[in-house]
C-alpha cells in the first residue's frame, strides 16, 4: 500500500502521468518524495524546478512549489528563486541534455556558485521527448535518429564535470537501485552547498528499441549488470572501465555556501540580509 505521507505529496489529478510504460522517471520521482519526506520536508518550503524534457514533467505531478521553465535554463530561475529566499529547499531536475547541453553553461556556474540547490540528472542518454536525438551523454556507437550509424561525439562524464566544476556534493547511482537513489537525495538535500545526483535512467522507447534494449526488463538487466562500484572502479583499468557505470559518491566536501557569502556582501554594503 501506498505510504500515505509520500501520496500526500502527490498531485493525483496529473495522473495518469505522461511518461511511457516502464519508464525509469518513474522510480525517481518515488525516490525523491521518500527522499523529501525523510528529511521532514513541507511542501510550503520546498520548490521543485525544471526544464523541458520527459524528466522535466516532474515537478507537475509533485504537490510543492513547482516551476516549469525553459529548456536548459531551469538552473537560473532555482538560481534566483535561492537568491530570494535561502530559507527554501530547493531541488532542480534535469535530463541529460537539458542539463549538459543547452544548459551545459548555466550547470558549470551553479557548481562553481556552490549555491545551496540539488541537481537530480537523469540520465537516459537520449532527447526522449523531442524524438530519439543524440545528446552530449549518448555512449559513443549508439544509434540515435541524428546518428542512424552510431554516434562517434565523445560523451560528457557528467559526474566529473560537476567535479572539475566545483560542485561540493556529487553522485551517481542507476535506477536499477532505489534505494541508492533515496539515499543519495536524500544526503544531496541535507548538504549545504551545490549537490549534483546523477540517476542513470532508461529510455527503452527512443533508445532502446534502436540499440537492443526495447524493453523496460533489458534495460534494468543492463543497468545492473554495467554498474560498477567506486571503489572497485579505482582498481580497473580504463579499458575495463569501457561501456561501465561507475556508481558511489564522488565528492562530498564541505565550502563556503553562496547565498551565505552574498549576504555577507550585502551586509558590507550596508544593505540587509535575509536574516
Amino acid at each position: 500500500m501506498p505510504r500515505p505521507e509520500i501520496e500526500s505529496w502527490l498531485r493525483k489529478r496529473f495522473f495518469p502521468h505522461i511518461w511511457c510504460p516502464g519508464c525509469g522517471h518513474g522510480v525517481i520521482l518515488h525516490a525523491l518524495l521518500r527522499a523529501l519526506v525523510s528529511c521532514g520536508k513541507k511542501k510550503e518550503e520546498t520548490v521543485i524546478a525544471s526544464g523541458i524534457g520527459c524528466s522535466s514533467r516532474m515537478p507537475g505531478y509533485i504537490d510543492a512549489c513547482t516551476v516549469h521553465t525553459t529548456h536548459g535554463r531551469s538552473l537560473a530561475f532555482a538560481t534566483g528563486i535561492k537568491l530570494a529566499n535561502p530559507s527554501l529547499t530547493v531541488v532542480d531536475v534535469m535530463g541529460d541534455g537539458d542539463c549538459s547541453a543547452i544548459g551545459g553553461n548555466h550547470f558549470i556556474h551553479a557548481c562553481r556558485r556552490n549555491i545551496d540547490i540539488t541537481a537530480i540528472v537523469m540520465n537516459n542518454n537520449i532527447y526522449g521527448m523531442t524524438g530519439g536525438q543524440a545528446s552530449p551523454t549518448t555512449p559513443p556507437g549508439s544509434k540515435a535518429t541524428t546518428a542512424p550509424y552510431g554516434v562517434v561525439d565523445p560523451p560528457f562524464d557528467i559526474c566529473k564535470l560537476a567535479v572539475g566544476a566545483g560542485a561540493t556534493y556529487v553522485a551517481r547511482t542507476t535506477i536499477a537501485n532505489p534505494v541508492m537513489c533515496e539515499k543519495y537525495i536524500k544526503t544531496a538535500i541535507e548538504h549545504k552547498g551545490f549537490s549534483v545526483v546523477e540517476i542513470v535512467s532508461s529510455c527503452h522507447t527512443q533508445y532502446g528499441r534502436r540499440n537492443k534494449r526495447r524493453t523496460p526488463v533489458d534495460n534494468l538487466n543492463y543497468l545492473k549488470a554495467a554498474s560498477v562500484p567506486l571503489a572497485k572502479a579505482k582498481e580497473m583499468s580504463e579499458e575495463e572501465l569501457l561501456g561501465k557505470i561507475t556508481v558511489g559518491e564522488f565528492v562530498k566536501v564541505d565550502k563556503p555556501e553562496y547565498t551565505e557569502m552574498y549576504d555577507k556582501v550585502i551586509e558590507a554594503a550596508g544593505g540587509k540580509s535575509h536574516e
